[in-house]
């Protein structure tokens, strides 16, 4: 076992303080990684507070890191000491069902190895990113392109796939006008990929605080939320709208935006229930879905996409002594656009 330094939730009201873990030996299909780099995910912030259900405290999360391969197991042929590589939101699945058959690991029947908080393949509870090093099976390890500049690399791990998977699933790209709402660490990437797809973008935000930014990422239009006239001139507009806001909505106001089939997905994870009138669907034969990030094989495309166009998060690099500071600024909207924090601090 390896004893590493981490940065943990000791319960859902106190603040994150530095600690140590322990990580697996290297089995024979293993890679330890030395984390470089761990992005703060709005997730991150939702599981150590108890927001969606009780864990297992001490909790080390992050599911966003990128590092160096500093040993592999013997079985192991994916990955070699010395490179790139990134890890995302899950470590591991059944690979047994027709899910995981069909590549899809992502939605496993059974229930993926989520990066933290989830109950490992030895029993115990799985510990994040906040942490120097971290043990993983070679099939859930990611290479991570040189275009795409180190420290900016790790929110691509779940803010870049959670919103390139449906961007990609609901084929976002010439022709289509796709909506984004919200534009922080989830919209803003969002933004950059539909806009690289090809795709006619707007972004609707409360404000027009961010209608710079947005624009300068791709997007042609933003519009306010809290404007009344926002809803009644874009009537009817969108192929697709992706909701990447975790904060309840009148749904019923953003599925009127939508064309005929068109489909709102969220991916944003409020912990409230959400409501909406089955009519508005009716209209236009409307759908309403989720999507849950992507495959191992679709974070790699999402990866290679990214270095191809240019595309990396807007992030704010910080040591982690700045955590639970981190912490409050995401949760009042004051961060451009995704925090990374330097695991040479922890």
């Amino acid at each position: 076992m390896l004893t590493v330094n981490a940065y943990a939730a000791p319960s859902a009201t106190e603040p994150l303080v530095p600690t140590t873990i322990e990580r697996r030996d290297v089995g024979p299909k293993d890679v330890l990684i030395a984390i470089r780099y761990a992005g703060i995910c709005h997730s991150d912030i939702h599981t150590v507070r108890g927001d969606w259900g009780p864990i297992t405290y001490p909790q080390v999360v992050g599911h966003e890191i990128v590092g160096e391969v500093v040993e592999v197991g013997p079985d192991v042929v994916k990955h070699a000491v010395g490179d790139r590589v990134g890890v995302g939101c899950m470590v591991d699945s059944c690979r047994e069902c027709e899910n995981c058959q069909a590549g899809m690991e992502n939605y496993c029947l059974a229930g993926n190895t989520q990066t933290y908080a989830s109950v490992d393949r030895d029993g115990t509870i799985t510990q994040g990113g906040y942490s120097t090093h971290v043990v993983v099976d070679e099939d859930f390890v990611l290479k991570v392109p040189e275009a795409i500049p180190y420290e900016a690399a790790a929110p691509l791990l779940c803010a870049g796939i959670t919103t390139y998977s449906p961007l990609a699933h609901w084929n976002a790209g010439p022709g289509k006008r796709v909506a984004v709402v919200g534009m922080g660490g989830l919209g803003h990437m969002a933004v950059k990929i539909a806009a690289a797809m090809g795709a006619e973008v707007t972004v609707l935000s409360r404000t027009l605080d961010k209608k710079d930014d947005a624009l300068r990422y791709g997007a042609t239009d933003h519009f306010a939320t809290a404007d009344p006239a926002t809803f009644a001139e874009l009537r009817n507009r969108f192929d697709l709208i992706v909701n990447t806001v975790s904060a309840p909505l009148d749904l019923d106001r953003y599925l009127s935006l939508l064309r005929l089939d068109g489909t709102m997905v969220n991916v944003g994870a409020p912990p409230e229930p959400l409501a909406l009138h089955v009519f508005t669907l009716f209209g236009n034969r409307r759908s309403f879905a989720g999507s849950s990030i992507g495959s191992i094989a679709e974070t790699q495309e999402m990866l290679d996409f990214c270095a191809e166009h240019g595309i990396a998060p807007e992030i704010e690099l910080i040591p982690a002594e700045q955590i639970n500071e981190a912490y409050e600024r995401v949760l009042s909207s004051e961060v451009r656009y995704r925090f990374v924090i330097d695991s040479s601090t922890l």
